[in-house]
C-alpha cells in the first residue's frame, strides 16, 4: 500500500498546505514495532494529508498554523508543549500564534476529524472501528473535565480526565479519528468552572457509555463511514445500556462484557437451565461443547491464528427486545488455556468468523496508543478550555495518522498480543 492517499498529483497540489520549514526526523521512538519514519516519508505523508485536512479552514494562515501543529506533535522530543514545539519550529512569535490557533481562534475541529476519517478510509479502509476509553492523569483541579475516580486498571483512585477514542481499524493500520471528552456532573452544573472552560452550553451530562455512543453517532451521522461493525470495550460503561444505544441509532456492534453479567438463556441447543438469570460466565459454562474453532489474521503480515469462537443466544432486560436476538459471545484460545473473553452483540451468528478479528482490534488499538498516539502528545495539552482539548486531540490523531501510514506495512504496530 502506497504512504499516501490516492488522489492523483493535481489534487494534491491544489489543496497543498505549506510547511514553513521540513520536518525533521522525528525524535520520540516507538522501540517495540521500530525506528521512527524517515523525515521525507513523514513530510510526504504530512503534505499530502495537509490540504484536506485544513480544507474547512477559511484562512491560509490557520492552515500553516494547523500544518505546523501537527509538525511539532511528530518532531519535538519529551513533552508536546507548544513552547517545546515553537521552540523546535523557529520563528518569532510562533508560541503565541500556536497557542491562539489551539487555544482561542474559532476553527471546528468537526470538519477536520471527518477529513482526516476519510483519508484513512481512502488510505486503509477499515474492518471495523473499536472505542477505547483514555485516561490523562492530572495534576489540580482546573482542567477541563478533571475529576477524582476510581480505576480499576490502575486499582487506584485518580485525578484525571478521561475521554472515549473511536478508532478505524483495518488489516494494515489502527489510528483514532474522533474523541468524546467526558464532563461529569461537577462540570456541568457548576456554572463558574463551565463559563471559564467555555463549555458549550448544548454539552449536557453522559455517562462514560454514553460518550461512546454518541461518539460512533456523530461519525455515522453526517461523515459518509463506511458501516462497519462498532466494537466496544469501555469497563465502565453499561454494556446493556451501550449497546441499547447503539442498536437505537442503527449502528451494529460487538460489546466487551463482563462475567457477572445477568442475562436469560434463549438458546434452543441449551436446555434444562429454565428461565432464570445467570451470568454470561455461567451461560458460557454451560456452552462449552458449543464452541468451534476459527483462524484468523490479526494484521496484514501476521501469521495466522486459531481461536475458538462460541456464540448463545441471550435476552437481556431493557435491550434487544424490539430489534431481534442478542449473542453471548465467547473467544477464546483453541486449547482453552484461559477463559475466554465475553462480548454482547446484535450481530447474527454467521458473522461469527470475524468476531476473534474485531475483538483483537483492541489489544491493537491499546499497542498503538502506547507506540503512537501517547508518543505524539495526546495527553499533553495543559491548556483549561473545552475547545482547545478537542483541537489539540484533533491535531494529534492528524499526527498518528502521518506517524502510521509513512511507516512500512511491516513494522506497524498491528500485532496481537
Amino acid at each position: 500500500m502506497s504512504t499516501v492517499s490516492r488522489r492523483s498529483s493535481a489534487d494534491r497540489t491544489a489543496g497543498r498546505t505549506a510547511r514553513p520549514t521540513p520536518l525533521r526526523p522525528p525524535v520520540t521512538g516507538w522501540p517495540e514495532w521500530g525506528p521512527p519514519a524517515p523525515a521525507d516519508s513523514a513530510a510526504a505523508v504530512l503534505d499530502d494529508l495537509c490540504g484536506p485536512l485544513f480544507a474547512s479552514l477559511r484562512r491560509s494562515d490557520q492552515r500553516r498554523r494547523g500544518a505546523e501543529y501537527v509538525q511539532g506533535l511528530l518532531s519535538t522530543g519529551g513533552r508536546k508543549s507548544i513552547r517545546n514545539m515553537a521552540a523546535l519550529i523557529g520563528g518569532s512569535g510562533t508560541g503565541q500564534r500556536l497557542h491562539h490557533f489551539i487555544c482561542s481562534s474559532t476553527w471546528d475541529w468537526t470538519p477536520v476529524r471527518r477529513a482526516l476519517a476519510r483519508y484513512l478510509t481512502e488510505a486503509a479502509p477499515p474492518q471495523a472501528w473499536v472505542v477505547r476509553p483514555m485516561t490523562i492523569p492530572k495534576v489540580g483541579q482546573h482542567s477541563v473535565g478533571v475529576s477524582r475516580y476510581f480505576s480499576p486498571d490502575e486499582g487506584q483512585t485518580l485525578n484525571a480526565q478521561r475521554a472515549v477514542g473511536v478508532w478505524a481499524v483495518s488489516e494494515e493500520l489502527s489510528a483514532p479519528v474522533n474523541w468524546r471528552l467526558h464532563l461529569p456532573q461537577t462540570w456541568i452544573k457548576d456554572g463558574l468552572r463551565r463559563n471559564q472552560a467555555s463549555i458549550p452550553c448544548e454539552v449536557e451530562p453522559e455517562t462514560i457509555g454514553d460518550c461512546a455512543v454518541t461518539a460512533c453517532q456523530e461519525m455515522f451521522e453526517g461523515w459518509d463511514m463506511p458501516p462497519r461493525p462498532v466494537v466496544v470495550d469501555v469497563g465502565e460503561a453499561d454494556p446493556l445500556a451501550t449497546i441499547a444505544g447503539l442498536r437505537a441509532r442503527g449502528i451494529p456492534s460487538l460489546v466487551r462484557v463482563a462475567d457477572g453479567l445477568s442475562l436469560t438463556l434463549t438458546d434452543p441447543g441449551l436446555t434444562g437451565h429454565g428461565t432464570r438469570p445467570m451470568t454470561a460466565a455461567g451461560i458460557m459454562r454451560a456452552a462449552r461443547n458449543m464452541g468451534r474453532p476459527v483462524t484468523w489474521r490479526p494484521g496484514a503480515t501476521a501469521a495466522t491464528r486459531t481461536a475458538l469462537v462460541t456464540t448463545v443466544r441471550v435476552g437481556v432486560r431493557g435491550a434487544g427486545q424490539d430489534g431481534g436476538p442478542l449473542l453471548l459471545v465467547g473467544v477464546g484460545p483453541a486449547d482453552r488455556s484461559r477463559a475466554p473473553e465475553l462480548w454482547l452483540t446484535d450481530l447474527p451468528a454467521g458473522r461469527s468468523a470475524a468476531f476473534p478479528q474485531w475483538a483483537d482490534g483492541v489489544r491493537r488499538v491499546d499497542r498503538a496508543f502506547d507506540d503512537i498516539t501517547a508518543q505524539v502528545g495526546i495527553r499533553d495539552y495543559v491548556g483549561r478550555s473545552y475547545s482547545g482539548w478537542h483541537r489539540h486531540v484533533t491535531l494529534a490523531s492528524a499526527a498518528h495518522t502521518v506517524a502510521v501510514l509513512s511507516t512500512p506495512v511491516g513494522v506497524r504496530p498491528v500485532r496481537a498480543s
